[in-house]
């Protein structure tokens, strides 16, 4: 008989690309997803999950390269986001079924904020790719949503980690996964091999990518940029907030990625993301084994 899990996924911009290879490697090792609670792209990845097409989004993300996110960035003169993101959306649609939350194979909540009455929404019915599209609203970045006259950003504003909303079960472990942890980044081996093995070619390819993000965003006089800056302020708080819930409610199994690990934008990294979300995974599964052994010795 599989071990039931209840999986909490945290917010974190490219670094939650991390939670498909968690998710597989949690199937992999036997465990059985019970249920989820996701924010930002923890609601993506969950939401995917839940309908049973992870597969072919992890085999369309990992073909993406630079360019081809670039493509899907429809910016906008708006004064409440730089992007819409209706591109994005509109090419997931064609690969994941447009469906309400209720029927999906397990249950799932996904976190969103109300800006103008500063209040938590949360999402455990009604249509997911709305529920997504407001939970993944990073303030100044993506536009709001307006849902039921509610103006909707990322819930991570509020609940980066929504261990509070996950449904849980008899016998069940709750396991939380936290990819903006304040921990030092170690590159698996192989993705150390496959550097290596590509050459510089890769490496030249993404300073190209990375200038032309740097070219749209003015910079003021120092070195750290005026989208950086907001960045950093986010992650920041993300972190804080993060660290506080998980002391408050203990997990049984915490897999933690580094926020170091990549940028928050950086979404052509999603098979080396996914690489490292299996990583992470891997010691944290072997570490609650070791502590076990200890504790019936």
């Amino acid at each position: 008989m599989k071990q039931a899990i209840s999986l909490v996924l945290s917010s974190g911009g490219a670094r939650g690309l991390a939670h498909i290879g968690v998710i597989e490697e949690l199937e992999r090792q036997g465990f059985e997803i019970k249920s989820i609670a996701g924010t930002s792209m923890g609601a993506l990845v969950g939401g995917v999950y839940a309908t049973g097409k992870m597969e072919e989004y992890k085999n369309w993300l990992s073909g993406l390269d630079k360019l081809d996110v670039f493509k899907m960035v429809d910016f906008t003169l708006s004064s409440h986001g730089l992007i819409k993101g209706d591109k994005i959306f509109k090419v997931m649609k064609k690969m994941v079924p447009d469906t309400n939350i209720e029927d999906l194979r397990v249950p799932y909540v996904a976190i969103a904020t109300d800006i103008i009455n500063h209040k938590e929404v949360v999402f455990d019915k009604g249509n997911l790719f709305e529920a997504v599209r407001a939970s993944i609203s990073i303030p100044t970045v993506f536009t709001p949503v307006t849902v039921k006259n509610l103006r909707l950003v990322d819930g991570g504003v509020l609940n980066p980690i929504p261990i509070n909303h996950v449904k849980r079960f008899d016998d069940d472990l709750l396991a939380v996964v936290n990819v903006n942890a304040q921990v030092p980044y170690i590159k698996p081996d192989s993705l150390v091999k496959t550097e290596k093995k590509n050459g510089h070619s890769y490496i030249e390819k993404v300073k190209i990518f990375q200038k032309k993000l740097a070219d749209m965003f003015p910079k003021n006089k120092e070195s750290l940029s005026y989208f950086n800056l907001i960045s950093e302020t986010i992650s920041i708080m993300l972190n804080q907030i993060a660290r506080l819930t998980i002391e408050k409610y203990q997990p049984d199994i915490l897999i933690n990625i580094s926020r170091k690990s990549c940028g928050t934008y950086d979404f052509y990294k999603a098979a080396e993301m996914i690489e490292i979300g299996r990583f992470a995974t891997k010691k944290s599964l072997a570490e609650l084994k070791l502590n076990k052994q200890r504790f019936y010795v």
